[in-house]
C-alpha cells in the first residue's frame, strides 16, 4: 500500500501531533484510516512503537526533563530492545550529570541502572565518579546514587561507597545524604563498610537522637555484623535511661528490643526496671515501655507487670489507666501478660471502672477489658458469681460501656517521614 510506504510516523502529517491524539486509529496513515483500514494487531504495535521511536530520536534529552516526556521514556525502557536503549543512551549520555540532579530526569537515569545493560550501567557509574558526595547531598541526585548501589556489581558499589569517606557524619545528618549512607549499608557488604562504624564511634548518642541519625543506627543495627555492632550496642546501653525519653532515641531502643539478641534486651531490662511507673506517662518513653513489656522473656515480663500491680501506692494504676500515655502501656499489658497475670490485672482494675468511664483515655481500657471480658472471664467483672457463661445477661457488654471505642495515641511510636518517602 503507497499510504503505507509514504507515512513517515505519527508526528508526520496527519499523524497524532496533528491531531492532538495518540490512540491506534491515528497511528495509521490518513488513507488507512479514511478507508477504515485496520492493521493486524501485532503489525499496529510495531508500526506505534517504531513511530515513537522516531519521533523520540533527536530530543531523548528534552523529553527527560519534561515530567510527561520523562514516564514516556521510563515506560518504554523497561520493556525496549537493546538497539532502542543504546540508541536512546547514546543521545542522553551527553546531559547525564545534569539529569541526575534534574527533578525529572534522575529517574531516567534511574531507569538505565535498573534496566540498561551491563555496559550502560558501567558508563554510568564512571560519571557518577567524583561526583558522589554532591549528588548524595542532592535532592534528586541522592536518588540516583541510591539506585546505582542498588544496582551495580560489589566492585563498583566500593568505588561509590569509598567516596564518602571522609563525609559520613555530614552525610548522615543531611536530609537527602542519610538516605545514601542507609542505602550504602543495605546494599553494600559490610566488610567494606568499617570506615562508618568507625566514625560513629563516641557519636552514637548524638547521633540516636537525630532525626535523620536514629535512622542510620538502626541500619547498623540490621545489616552489619556483630563485630562492628558491638561498639554502637555498647554505647546505647550506657545511655539507655536518656535516649527512651527522647523523640528520636526511643526509636533506636525500641529496635533493639524488637529485633536484638536476647541479652541486650534482657541488659536494658534489667536498666529500665524500678522506672516504669514513671515512664509509662512519658510522651516517648511509654513506647518503650509497651516493646518491653512485649519483648521481655516471660519471667522479666512478670517482673515489670508486678512492679505496677506492687507499687505501694494504691492509686497508681488508676492513675495510669486514665494517663495519655500510659494508659497504652496498660493495654499493651493486657495483651501479653499470661492468663494468670492477665486476671489479677483485670481483677485489680474492676472497682475503677465507673471511675474510668469519665475519662477519655480510660474508656481506653473499658473497652480492651470487654474484649477479655467476652473471651474469657463471663460474668465476672459484671458483678456476678463468675458461674455465668460469657453470653449470659448478667455478662452483658452494656455493663462495662459498649460505646467505648479504642483509639491510637498522639505522639506515639510513628514513623518520621520526609520530602524523599524515606521512615525513621
Amino acid at each position: 500500500d503507497p499510504a503505507i510506504a509514504a507515512y513517515s510516523g505519527p508526528f508526520g502529517a496527519g499523524g497524532p501531533a496533528a491531531s492532538g491524539t495518540g490512540s491506534g486509529m491515528n497511528m495509521l496513515p490518513p488513507a488507512a484510516q479514511f478507508y477504515g483500514f485496520q492493521y493486524p494487531p501485532t503489525m499496529l504495535m510495531q508500526q506505534q512503537q517504531q513511530a515513537q521511536q522516531n519521533h523520540l530520536t533527536g530530543h531523548v534529552v528534552e523529553f527527560a526533563q519534561d515530567q510527561h516526556g520523562s514516564r514516556f521514556i521510563q515506560q518504554k525502557l523497561e520493556t525496549a530492545n537493546p538497539p532502542d536503549k543504546t540508541q536512546v543512551f547514546t543521545e542522553l549520555l551527553q546531559s547525564a550529570n545534569a539529569l541526575m540532579t534534574d527533578v525529572f530526569g534522575n529517574y531516567v537515569i534511574q531507569k538505565f541502572f535498573e534496566f540498561g545493560t551491563p555496559e550502560q550501567k558501567q558508563i554510568l557509574a564512571q560519571r557518577v565518579r567524583g561526583q558522589v558526595l554532591s549528588l548524595a547531598l542532592q535532592m534528586y541526585g541522592c536518588r540516583v546514587i541510591q539506585k546505582a548501589l542498588e544496582s551495580l556489581p560489589t566492585e563498583q558499589q566500593v568505588e561509590i561507597v569509598s567516596e564518602l569517606q571522609d563525609n559520613v557524619l555530614k552525610c548522615v545528618k543531611d536530609q537527602n545524604g542519610n538516605h545514601v549512607v542507609q542505602k550504602c549499608i543495605e546494599c553494600v557488604d559490610p566488610a567494606h563498610l568499617n570506615f562508618i562504624v568507625e566514625a560513629f564511634k563516641g557519636q552514637v548518642v548524638a547521633l540516636s537522637t537525630h532525626p535523620y541519625g536514629c535512622r542510620v543506627i538502626q541500619r547498623i543495627l540490621e545489616h552489619c555484623t556483630p563485630a562492628q555492632t558491638q561498639s554502637v550496642l555498647e554505647e546505647l546501653h550506657q545511655n539507655t535511661e536518656q535516649l527512651v525519653q527522647d523523640q528520636y532515641g526511643n526509636y533506636v531502643i525500641q529496635h533493639v528490643l524488637e529485633h536484638g539478641k536476647p541479652e541486650d534486651k534482657s541488659r536494658m531490662v534489667s536498666v529500665l526496671r524500678g522506672k516504669i511507673v514513671t515512664l509509662s506517662t512519658h510522651k516517648f518513653a511509654s513506647n518503650v515501655v509497651e516493646k518491653l513489656v512485649t519483648h521481655a522473656s516471660r519471667q522479666e515480663r512478670q517482673a515489670l507487670v508486678s512492679e505496677i500491680l506492687d507499687d505501694p501506692d494504691q492509686q497508681t494504676l488508676y492513675n495510669m489507666m486514665k494517663d495519655q500515655f500510659a494508659n497504652y502501656v496498660i493495654q499493651r499489658i493486657l495483651d501479653v501478660a499470661d492468663a494468670n497475670q492477665r486476671k489479677v490485672l483485670m481483677h485489680r482494675i474492676r472497682p475503677h471502672i465507673t471511675g474510668l468511664k469519665k475519662f477519655t483515655y480510660g474508656k481506653h481500657i473499658i473497652s480492651k477489658m470487654e474484649k477479655y471480658f467476652m473471651k474469657t472471664c463471663g460474668s465476672e467483672l459484671g458483678g456476678g458469681s463468675g458461674e455465668d457463661s460469657p453470653g449470659s445477661s448478667r455478662g452483658s457488654r452494656q455493663s462495662l460501656n459498649s460505646g467505648a471505642q479504642l483509639t491510637g495515641r498522639n505522639g506515639g511510636a510513628v514513623d518520621n517521614v520526609d520530602s524523599n518517602g524515606a521512615t525513621a
